[in-house]
């Protein structure tokens, strides 16, 4: 089964964002030692509890790190800049790394609106281009304007002999059409949807057009996944993500990603029982964990699983994809 990992490079409170963004080298090392498929790294914008807002630097630093694990972002958030710069700066990575580069695409905003503002001029006119610019990052990946394009002579250089492989990500029918109608590779972000993603991931392969190197519809599914070698643990781990979960959404601020100690303390100063919305994290032992993504594999028809944990401590971090790859990865 092949299984990959997504990594928001979390910032844990007490420490600081060059050990987070330390940390995330260590993972992509250690997923490669296990024989994780792929290694993505997330972008956000001024998020506490999230350090990387530079996907590429940190492929680059990762990619010369490692030997054979793929690499990629997930995702480059499109709105905000122009195609050519992106593929230029992911073919320089797919030069020096060949046959390792992925390209994940989104549309999110990946922070506050300052954040957004910052950014660009106008982040909704980014998204609502958004077609148009997937479309123009497709022919510089694969450089094949018609030639009386205005860009019909111009190459996203350097250009490797692999280009990367662009995915599209999304967590909706309406970026699953978009990947079907450009002949992108999609994955469904399960662990941030509300949506039906198995119907979503249907409408996906059934009207998926193939329009370059990839022939057939290809799915990775992304589920958030804590694993410990008891159930008990794991739930215990948990409680970390479920509280800064909780205070992200109502924007009150934090330092990071707060100890269990402190989430202990808080669900319990509340009288608030932390599990009662758990339809979209797998918590558990190495079997039950298995046994979940197995069948979440089958049910949504995908070739492919990627993993996000959050919790407090790196080592459990790295921990749980340990205990998951010793089940799944033979």
């Amino acid at each position: 089964m092949k299984i990959s990992i997504l990594d928001q490079a979390p910032i844990s409170s007490g420490y600081s964002p060059k050990e987070a963004l330390e940390a995330s080298v260590q993972l992509a090392l250690s997923a490669e030692r296990l024989g994780f498929t792929r290694y993505w790294i997330a972008e956000h914008h001024d998020l506490s509890g999230f350090a990387c807002s530079a996907p590429e630097i940190m492929l680059s630093y990762i990619g010369a790190k490692t030997k054979k694990i793929r690499i990629g972002a997930g995702a480059i958030l499109l709105p905000y800049y122009k195609p050519y710069k992106i593929v230029e700066s992911f073919n320089t990575l797919a030069t020096l790394f060949p046959g390792r580069v992925d390209l994940g695409i989104g549309r999110a905003p990946g922070g506050s609106a300052e954040a957004s503002m910052a950014l660009s001029d106008n982040f909704l006119e980014g998204v609502r281009q958004m077609p148009e610019k997937v479309m123009e990052l497709l022919h510089f990946l694969h450089n094949d304007f018609s030639q009386d394009h205005m860009f019909a002579k111009l190459s996203a250089s350097p250009m490797p002999e692999t280009s990367p492989e662009p995915w599209l990500l999304g967590t909706s029918r309406k970026s699953a059409l978009m990947a079907a109608e450009f002949g992108s590779a999609y994955a469904f972000g399960q662990f941030m949807s509300e949506q039906d993603g198995k119907d979503i991931i249907k409408q996906y392969r059934k009207n998926f057009i193939a329009r370059g190197a990839l022939q057939k519809p290809k799915v990775i599914l992304t589920v958030s996944a804590i694993c410990a070698e008891t159930t008990q643990k794991a739930e215990e781990l948990a409680l970390s993500s479920m509280l800064w979960k909780i205070k992200a959404e109502n924007n009150e601020g934090t330092d990071g990603i707060p100890s269990i100690e402190d989430a202990k303390h808080y669900f319990r100063r509340l009288n608030v029982e932390p599990f009662n919305n758990r339809n979209r994290e797998i918590i558990g032992s190495p079997k039950e964990v298995a046994e979940q993504l197995m069948d979440m594999k089958h049910q949504y028809q995908a070739d492919e699983i990627m993993i996000v944990t959050l919790v407090h401590q790196f080592e459990d971090r790295l921990r749980s994809y340990e205990l998951i790859s010793n089940e799944l990865i033979k």
